[in-house]
């Protein structure tokens, strides 16, 4: 009876573990856990007894301070750090670290490797880019809110691959491909434009500097040198200079991640012929059953790890490694930083006010990702396989195919990080989220309703 229960709850452990790795690797789990911290994060915005707390802790300083004993000299790193910013300037470069490294992974051996591979979803994306900015320009041309064009050309890869997979094979693999590489290309994008329209006041010096670490970095690579120590140290030491440079700090994680080799360590001979010999010199180890393993045996289980670890690429390890904590943590932590929308009146929610000096940031932002968005990937879509520049994705239509484009109206985590950059105005800033979060919804709510209704129609035939 005892085994039983033994048996019984090992079996339960077993499932359990089974089905915790299941949702953590499942496409919709990170979509699933941002949306909960969204709705988190606005309950502690608004509740009376947790609002003023949490608003608080985002304003809580972090940064480091040194005083000399005179009192004369501070020395402050880094200047102006507060838990917001902790989470917008160093979780956030680790985030965009990781999407580097996808993106490069992808341009070398993945969906945008090839000329054919790339230019339906690299067009598609850029279509996708410039049709929100245009619709968000007409409503805020000249006004102070002209500045946020780019928060509705972001589309957000965790829930739009998020919804597909939840939709099952409703969607052609070729469609759900396509999207994720419209998405990597539509990131690479996002971060050009941060790049070159978000930054802050330049600081040449500070950014000459980082230049020339990257360089030494590169030739490093080159040389052949495999070692994460020689890449991480110089990547804490870009990412403080691009801090003070004006170029936003997060785009060090990027450009670092370009630096990260793909090829081992080992050659897959080595790597046979010396987990040969590890064997042998294991099996050859003396002992008796209770000392199983023994010292020797763990050394050479070290040995076994060492080498196995060294014939993976370092970029491949860090993107594996990183994941879990980008998509369950960092992402998360952002969400509950920057979605807490204090709404102090139904106003908040009227994202199609405007006025003569504002503008209407809610009326861009909504507009650019519930139209522009499908509009622009479609368009761009539709023009590059009838001018056969490429080729239209295998078993798909052109129904299905703006279906899918609707879900790339899915802004969120890149919008709101843009939004945050655009403007100093916290009513705007604020204005922008609750346009986001509506404009991202109706996206992912009208392409799922399309795509359930022409699969439907596909079905019938």
């Amino acid at each position: 009876m005892r085994l039983f229960s033994l048996f019984s709850w090992v079996r339960k452990y077993h499932l359990m573990g089974i089905r915790r790795r299941s949702f953590m690797e499942a496409p919709w789990a990170g979509g699933v856990v941002l949306l909960v911290c969204v709705a988190v994060a606005m309950l502690l915005a608004n509740l009376p007894f947790t609002k003023d707390y949490y608003h608080e802790l985002l304003e809580t300083d972090l940064s480091l301070v040194v005083k000399s004993p005179s009192g004369l000299i501070d020395w402050v790193f880094p200047e102006g750090m507060t838990v917001e910013k902790f989470v917008n300037d160093i979780l956030m470069v680790v985030f965009f670290f990781a999407v580097g490294l996808e993106i490069k992974r992808e341009i070398v051996c993945g969906q945008l490797s090839s000329v054919k591979k790339a230019v339906l979803p690299v067009l598609a994306a850029l279509g996708g880019m410039i049709a929100p900015a245009v619709i968000f320009t007409i409503f805020n041309h000249g006004t102070l809110a002209a500045n946020g064009w780019g928060i509705p050309t972001a589309t957000d890869i965790a829930f739009a691959v998020g919804i597909l997979s939840m939709l099952g094979d409703r969607v052609p693999v070729s469609l759900k491909i396509f999207l994720t590489a419209l998405a990597i290309a539509d990131d690479l994008g996002a971060i050009v434009v941060i790049a070159l329209f978000y930054g802050g006041e330049m600081h040449l010096l500070c950014l000459f500097i980082a230049l020339l670490i990257m360089a030494g970095v590169y030739m490093m690579n080159r040389m052949g040198e495999k070692r994460m120590f020689f890449y991480m140290v110089p990547a804490v030491v870009v990412w403080s200079l691009f801090y003070y440079s004006g170029v936003h700090s997060t785009l060090a994680g990027v450009a670092m991640a370009m630096l990260i080799p793909m090829q081992p360590r080992y050659t897959k001979e080595y790597f046979a012929h010396k987990m040969n010999s590890l064997k042998n010199a294991f099996l050859k180890v003396e002992h008796f059953d209770e000392e199983f393993p023994n010292e020797l045996h763990r050394y050479y289980l070290r040995q076994v790890t060492a080498l196995s670890t060294e014939s993976v690429g370092m970029s491949y390890r860090l993107e594996h490694a990183l994941t879990p904590y980008v998509t369950f943590l960092i992402m998360p932590i952002f969400a509950l930083a920057n979605a807490g929308v204090e709404i102090s009146s139904v106003e908040y929610f009227n994202i199609f006010k405007y006025s003569q000096d504002l503008g209407s940031v809610g009326m861009g932002v909504f507009f650019g990702l519930l139209l522009g968005k499908p509009i622009g990937i479609f368009a761009a879509s539709w023009l590059s396989v009838k001018l056969r520049i490429a080729e239209m994705p295998e078993k798909s239509t052109w129904k299905m195919l703006f279906a899918v484009a609707c879900l790339g109206g899915i802004g969120f985590t890149m919008s709101i990080f843009v939004d945050s950059l655009a403007y100093d105005h916290a009513e705007i800033i604020d204005r922008g989220k609750i346009a986001i979060l509506m404009g991202s919804m109706a996206a992912s709510i009208l392409g799922s309703v399309l795509i359930l209704l022409f699969s439907k129609k596909t079905e019938n035939k």
